[in-house]
């Protein structure tokens, strides 16, 4: 399957297609982009599919890179036809994070599909993007961090030294990853006090400059760190700006907060209001479908009396599709 869909790319010209990437796009294609990342971002790839496949036929490059994000999504992280047009589309464009990908998926070693006047999608990759880094673009110090990693001879380092400068020039993203790599061990998430002490400085810093991720991530370091009032604030924070683990923290916490499951999570959370906590566990049902299991469902039921259920349906459309909207804010680059 994995050679037949490469030998198929080897087919595609390898010079720059003849789009408008850096056009501004319609009211109409810029819409569908919004509603195709919206619904990435709560992890509907397949729905988003031909929202994005709209702002990417206009030109847009960022729209490419997340239809093959989209796409390979559907069949669990690995690659597919549609996955790999869509990265040679964006790489031909210059999207760095797109030529990473062709090099996971081989596509220049077993398909042919390699960059111009080269072999080395990676190289390709550092050598377009190192002089946008040293011009000052945050954006490019951030993908070094990754292509460092990606190159023949890989190099922590240069990858780390190029992360704190985007960090440095303000990208919350690189700050928020600064907070993730403070934050774990190799074992991944780690616990102890002076890891999260060290991690809560990167965190609040991506949080204060209005980063929602980083806010998740700083709410649950000062809850580790037993500081419950202050990360409730953070919580609040985290879902007025669209995350959802802080808006269904709001649900849980009016709902069930002395439950065992979640008494140590609700701690800080103020006076419970069960009909509240309804109205927003329904409005996030809604918008996220899937977010929440009939056995979850269940258990927040037997909580909520059939009053305030009533209530909370009179009270649903308040919470529901709120801006910004609802995102579990994946990763540019992830798994």
């Amino acid at each position: 399957m994995r050679s037949t869909i490469l030998a198929t790319l080897a087919g595609l010209t390898l010079t720059a297609l003849m789009l408008p990437s850096v056009w501004a796009l319609d009211e109409d294609a810029q819409a569908a982009k919004d509603e195709g990342m919206r619904l990435y971002g709560i992890s509907r790839p397949q729905t988003a599919i031909p929202y994005l496949e709209q702002a990417a036929e206009a030109g847009d490059v960022e729209a490419m890179y997340y239809l093959g994000e989209a796409n390979r999504r559907l069949v669990m992280g690995g690659m597919n036809q549609a996955a790999l047009d869509w990265y040679h589309q964006a790489a031909q464009h210059g999207y760095p994070h797109a030529m990473l990908r062709l090099f996971d998926g081989g596509a220049c070693e077993l398909g042919d599909v390699c960059p111009k006047n080269g072999d080395d999608w990676p190289q390709a990759a550092l050598k377009l993007t190192l002089p946008k880094a040293e011009a000052g673009d945050p954006e490019a110090m951030a993908a070094l961090y990754d292509i460092y990693y990606y190159v023949k001879e890989p190099d922590e380092d240069e990858a780390m030294k190029w992360l704190r400068r985007a960090a440095e020039a303000g990208h919350v993203e690189s700050i928020n990853l600064l907070g993730e790599i403070a934050r774990n061990d190799e074992e991944g998430y780690a616990n102890d006090t002076e890891r999260l002490e060290a991690a809560e400085v990167w965190f609040r810093k991506a949080a204060e400059a209005g980063y929602a991720q980083a806010m998740n991530n700083l709410a649950a370091v000062l809850s580790n760190l037993e500081r419950y009032e202050e990360a409730r604030e953070w919580r609040v924070k985290s879902s007025e700006a669209g995350h959802i683990n802080g808006r269904r923290w709001i649900a849980a916490c009016n709902i069930v907060p002395t439950l065992r499951d979640f008494k140590d999570l609700c701690r800080g959370a103020l006076e419970p209001d069960p009909a509240l906590g309804w109205a927003i566990l329904l409005a996030i049902k809604e918008e996220v479908p899937g977010s929440y299991p009939d056995q979850n469902l269940n258990i927040y039921r037997e909580y909520v009396t059939s009053e305030q259920r009533e209530e909370g349906e009179e009270m649903m459309d308040e919470w529901l599709n709120r801006e910004p909207p609802l995102s579990y804010f994946p990763d540019k680059f992830g798994p």
